[in-house]
């Protein structure tokens, strides 16, 4: 069974918001907070001596390192995405993984507009030979975006907002999604992938890292794309081939490209960062800095900061994207709170009111929810018999974790 002795440790990586630190302290919890993203085996030492963990989108809590510390508590996600984590994993040792899905999606989807804008004018170019000291004063090469057709790959909180703010431009935005998605404003979905990229001046990703979205674009579809098209990427590293990428560059195929993302990234900003599209015209490298605007990064905070509190302090699991979700409110304060995830199989709810009703405990109230591979039981009892009531659940063979909260 888990038991806290002392208060609850949590380990904060990657440069979380300090926002965060000062939102779990003040709720009791003791925060050691990092700068940067540990390596395998680091983590995996780390995490022994932490009950939860917050990181963003660098590290990585693989399968490995979570079977070697099936004692944390639950995970937060300080970004969008969770591929990350593996969550099936996570599940599977009753840890619910917990992100903010839309905290920054304004500031990734201002992002992009930004780029649209400073690609079609060669901003990044042209800033660079200023400061050379090379005066190049020309419009060669140089467009507006009124007019021009974005094809946005995936429709979803971000992919969305940058076709409002497209149109806001002036822009005819078309979108492919494997989702059925309602279109915002004038934009227009596409039956197919190659039908976007054929049609499309500027492209920009919007999708997760999955085995269907890894080097989706790659020398093929980018041969089928205009000549002269410009190509974002702010989504993940993974999904675009930067090798084929350069080659295109190079043979003047593409006009320019953003790229925020990419397959390999430094640890730490001491690091070096290398990459085969250094030093090509009209494309501009940003350091996976999408959502890294001071309003982004401080709502994340915020966010993933109170969900964590929120299962620590209460067991509630609303907004976890890999947990049955259960949130009971505190109906008596003259009671013990226990939580217990299990195998999702028959007769466990029944086992556990049996040891309840065997202990003479009574059930004040109690809230039971699963998915396919775990039942999430939170059920408050009157004081006095929570310890006993809690070793006897942890002793079934069903049980997976077993804790008692207040």
């Amino acid at each position: 069974m888990i038991r806290t002795t002392g208060p609850t440790r949590i380990l904060l990586l990657e440069g979380i918001h300090p926002i965060a630190k000062e939102s779990l302290e003040r709720d009791g919890f003791e925060v050691r907070l990092e700068s940067y993203s540990p390596g395998e085996a680091e983590l995996k030492e780390w995490l022994k001596g932490a009950d939860a963990v917050g990181i963003r989108s660098k590290t990585q809590l693989t399968r490995s390192v979570l079977e070697a510390n099936p004692h944390i508590h639950a995970i937060g996600t300080f970004c969008i995405g969770t591929d990350q984590v593996s969550t099936v994993t996570a599940n599977e040792l009753g840890i619910p993984v917990f992100n903010a899905p839309y905290s920054n999606t304004r500031s990734v989807a201002e992002l992009v507009i930004a780029e649209i804008v400073a690609l079609a004018r060669q901003l990044g170019d042209r800033s660079m030979k200023a400061h050379q000291g090379e005066w190049l004063k020309s419009a060669e090469g140089s467009r507006e975006i009124r007019g021009k057709t974005l094809g946005l790959i995936g429709y979803g909180h971000i992919g969305s907002q940058v076709s409002v703010l497209a149109e806001a431009f002036g822009m005819r935005v078309v979108y492919y999604d494997i989702i059925k998605k309602l279109p915002l404003g004038n934009s227009q979905p596409c039956r197919t992938l190659t039908e976007l990229l054929t049609q499309s001046d500027f492209v920009s990703l919007h999708v997760p890292d999955t085995k269907q979205t890894r080097n989706m674009i790659a020398r093929e579809q980018i041969a089928i794309m205009k000549r002269g098209a410009y190509l974002i990427n702010a989504s993940r590293g993974t999904v675009v081939n930067i090798a084929d990428l350069a080659v295109a560059i190079q043979e003047r195929h593409l006009g320019g490209a953003a790229v925020d993302v990419f397959p390999n990234e430094p640890a730490s900003n001491k690091d070096k960062f290398v990459s085969e599209l250094q030093g090509l015209p009209n494309v501009i490298l940003t350091p996976h800095i999408g959502g890294s605007t001071l309003e982004a990064q401080e709502a994340i905070g915020v966010e993933v900061s109170h969900s964590l509190s929120g299962f620590l302090l209460s067991g509630s699991t609303r907004g976890a994207v890999n947990f049955p979700n259960v949130d009971l409110p505190v109906l008596h304060q003259d009671c013990h709170r226990i939580i217990n995830v299990h195998r999702n199989v028959p007769g466990v709810l029944s086992d556990i009111n049996g040891i309840v009703s065997a202990v003479g405990a009574n059930i004040q109230a109690q809230s039971l929810a699963t998915d396919p591979t775990i039942g999430y039981l939170v059920m408050d009892i009157q004081k006095g018999e929570a310890n006993e009531v809690a070793a006897r659940i942890e002793k079934l063979k069903t049980s997976i974790k077993t804790r008692v909260v207040f």
